[in-house]
């Protein structure tokens, strides 16, 4: 097992919070004021770190820290950035697209859902047909990789699709930003979104937006909140590094942290080059064991994989999962809405020494529960 994991600590096999390593827990263990010059050239370096990550360059975009959750961020981007106007087209293939669509709806901004089934991909011949079909569309959302089950949508090509209509384009990119590579400007992005505890290996207390600038400075006067407005958090960063609320000043200081780490790496390709070696190991031990990925192989991703629920009568989850816990390793329950899953996730500061070790301790649950599957 990893010698940077704390004795005490049990390892996360979802898709974040995170296991992290030792160094970014330590780099919490001071206290900065968030007017202090170290802390607003810390916030400075962590921005302009984020646009490099996105293969974008400087004079074209910009970084937007916000605080709260990944669903802070996406929400902020859903109310401040489209027009009064406007109409949204969400792209959903599970439960975070979905989550788009009720922002969109509590904040009373006109939108229209375009569904595909849970384990298959969205499409952009359809979204072709769709925009095509309603020319009151202004804004089009979608998920890179879909957590429910961990599919990856093809947000390159349906970015040649927007770009065609000349619509602004939003990607949550929550759970595939740092693991992924994606470039934002070929992939034509005017907002991705993605949080401090995911595959940067950060930890919770804010998100971040990667904005084109233009579209950024086009949407100000628009935000239906006061502290989820996105150009006004930008205005004010880029005016003096300030918050203009509390900042997460800790959260922060150990996101640079995992930014040193992931650099040190050898960036996104060798991050994913450990997280696809997680995910292979998993997968493999785990079909060995007698339990099925719920998607097809064409559209497995290495983030986060969907297992059904084996064909046995006395297997109950709950216990699954309790027996794993005190075992030191937490997977995740399922977020499906019509089959049975529960998901291991191969992010994290974790590798296939530990994966092995998951797989152990799963095979020892199904003993103890005297589960055996065929």
């Amino acid at each position: 097992m990893n010698s940077q994991h704390l004795s005490k600590d049990k390892l996360l096999f979802t898709p974040g919070p995170l296991t992290t390593s030792l160094a970014v827990k330590q780099a919490m263990l001071r206290d900065l004021g968030s007017r202090d010059s170290e802390f607003m050239q810390t916030v400075k370096d962590v921005r302009r770190r984020l646009v490099a990550l996105s293969g974008a360059s400087e004079s074209n975009y910009s970084s937007i820290l916000m605080q709260g959750s990944g669903t802070f961020g996406i929400e902020s981007v859903i109310g401040s950035t489209i027009p009064p106007n406007g109409k949204l087209l969400v792209l959903v293939n599970g439960a975070y697209g979905r989550r788009i669509a009720q922002i969109a709806s509590i904040l009373k901004i006109d939108h229209t859902v375009l569904s595909f089934p849970e384990n298959e991909i969205t499409t952009p011949a359809a979204v072709d047909l769709a925009l095509a079909a309603d020319p009151n569309i202004t804004d089009v959302a979608v998920i890179h990789c879909e957590t429910t089950t961990g599919i990856i949508n093809p947000v390159l090509e349906i970015g040649e699709v927007v770009k065609k209509f000349d619509y602004c384009y939003i990607v949550d990119a929550m759970s595939s930003f740092g693991a992924v590579p994606l470039d934002i400007e070929a992939a034509n992005i005017d907002f991705l979104v993605s949080s401090a505890n995911k595959c940067i290996e950060g930890i919770p207390g804010f998100s971040f937006v990667i904005a084109r600038r233009l579209t950024l400075a086009a949407s100000r006067g628009y935000a239906r909140s006061l502290s989820l407005d996105l150009f006004a958090q930008w205005e004010g960063l880029e005016t003096n590094s300030q918050f203009r609320f509390t900042p997460p000043t800790h959260a922060i200081l150990a996101f640079y942290q995992a930014l040193l780490e992931l650099e040190a790496e050898g960036g996104i390709v060798s991050r994913a080059a450990r997280y696809r070696s997680n995910y292979q190991t998993c997968l493999t031990g785990m079909i060995a064991l007698g339990f099925k990925p719920y998607l097809g192989p064409q559209n497995r991703g290495y983030i986060i994989t969907s297992f059904l629920y084996p064909e046995h009568d006395g297997f109950d989850f709950t216990k699954f999962y309790e027996k794993l816990n005190q075992k030191g390793f937490v997977i995740y329950p399922g977020k499906l809405s019509k089959v049975d899953c529960f998901r291991i996730g191969h992010v994290g500061q974790i590798h296939p020494d530990d994966v092995r070790g998951l797989l152990q301790a799963v095979d020892e649950t199904l003993d103890e529960l005297g589960i055996f599957i065929t």
